[in-house]
């Protein structure tokens, strides 16, 4: 395996400015959630150039690759990035700054996609050298409901492919450059949307008898939310019940019909996320029906819980160990965060890492419209995927 490990390692750094052009080129042409065509052609084209054949799935937007080793049937490891950008005006002065007006790779699918290639490349030119199939998948739709991973597993990918684990990266400007981070078990929170309409009765704001005040419920339902949402809280299950948006359409001497709250929650346990959804219709109900009012509530299910496998995450902690240094993994905590490689990690043994990307001196935010990578991360990213995945093939059944 040693062997192996160098090989990857120099092909890795060998293929750095190709893979930084590939990342470059993909945030310069960044696409929404559904429409990630260009992005498709352009993954495809690329693993042609490496001799590796491809189709399309999903509307054209996804894409998915084969690579056999010797003994192909020995056992299969998916490789999966997610390639949709989001809705936000990139600032700032690059030469490879997007070009699509209002649309940004802000939260580094740009990284995991150019990266996902390389490793195809490496895996492609060390075929001889390992044992078993590597399945690519490069996944649209993952910052949209419901996400191009469960939109794949609908669509008969596990039926047609049986898999024995999936890896997938997430950048992590947190994270020293150089450095991963890895924790097993439950990792990232599932996600809802909460969509709350508070209905009221309008009027002049002067004539306090004759309206309904739905911006008054909506203020004391957002206090009273979080006291019955804390107070029946697990302590062994963190949760967050946050709302973002309120929208109401009234000025200083007009009372609305309607408020309109938006928020999320997100959990860490099936069982109770189920409670917290009856304790906010509950609490919704009660407050506007005091009050006079009425409300309509919507949960929109999201995400899952993301669940790291224990073995997979072993296997890959003592693998990346050897390949960057025992001084390069981290152990990390759980995140309130969600990705839609959840719906993934409930159906086949997974491990979603996080790559270091940090730039020293600069505080960057995953999301924003000034969000950049280290570069440097992209030398060993792809090398480093690549011997985690042979690893997987090598141990996974044993």
């Amino acid at each position: 395996m040693q062997e192996i490990r160098n090989q990857i390692e120099l092909l890795s750094y060998d293929y750095f400015l190709e893979t930084i052009q590939l990342r470059r080129h993909i945030h310069q042409y960044p696409e929404l959630s559904e429409q990630e065509f260009v992005t498709a052609r352009f993954i495809c084209n690329t693993l042609k150039s490496y001799g590796i054949s491809s189709k399309l799935l999903l509307n054209d937007t996804a894409v998915i690759a084969m690579i056999e080793g010797q003994n192909p049937k020995r056992s299969m490891i998916a490789l999966r990035a997610d390639t949709d950008a989001l809705p936000i005006e990139e600032e700032g002065n690059s030469t490879y700054i997007s070009v699509n007006k209002g649309i940004m790779h802000a939260c580094g699918h740009d990284v995991h996609t150019a990266s996902l290639l390389a490793s195809a490349y490496i895996l492609q030119k060390l075929k001889d050298l390992w044992e078993g199939s590597i399945l690519l998948i490069f996944q649209p739709s993952e910052e949209k409901f419901p996400g191009g991973a469960i939109r794949l597993i609908k669509a008969g990918l596990q039926e047609k492919y049986t898999i024995d684990a999936m890896l997938a990266m997430h950048v992590s400007p947190e994270i020293e450059c150089g450095k991963i981070g890895m924790k097993s078990g439950k990792f990232m929170a599932s996600t809802d949307e909460v969509y709350i309409n508070i209905k009221g009765k309008g009027g002049h704001a002067a004539l306090t008898h004759s309206f309904v005040n739905p911006v008054l419920i909506a203020s004391k339902t957002l206090i009273e939310l979080d006291k019955a949402f804390h107070a029946a809280m697990p302590d062994e299950f963190p949760s967050i019940l946050t709302f973002g948006r309120i929208i109401g359409e009234g000025k200083t001497n007009i009372v609305p019909n309607d408020v309109f709250l938006e928020g999320t929650l997100r959990t860490f346990d099936e069982e109770w996320r189920k409670e917290a959804h009856k304790i906010i219709k509950k609490t919704v109900t009660k407050i506007a029906k005091e009050h006079n009012g009425n409300a309509i509530i919507k949960i929109a299910n999201g995400y899952p819980v993301l669940i790291n496998d224990e073995n997979v995450t072993n296997i890959c902690m003592q693998a990346a160990s050897s390949y960057l240094g025992e001084d390069k993994v981290e152990k990390l905590s759980y995140r309130m965060t969600s990705d839609d490689f959840a719906s993934f990690s409930q159906e086949v043994p997974s491990l979603l890492y996080r790559l270091g990307v940090q730039i020293e001196g600069k505080e960057l935010n995953l999301h924003s419209p000034t969000f950049d990578i280290n570069e440097k991360a992209l030398e060993h990213s792809p090398g480093l995927m690549a011997y985690l995945a042979i690893n997987l093939l090598t141990n996974i059944n044993r």
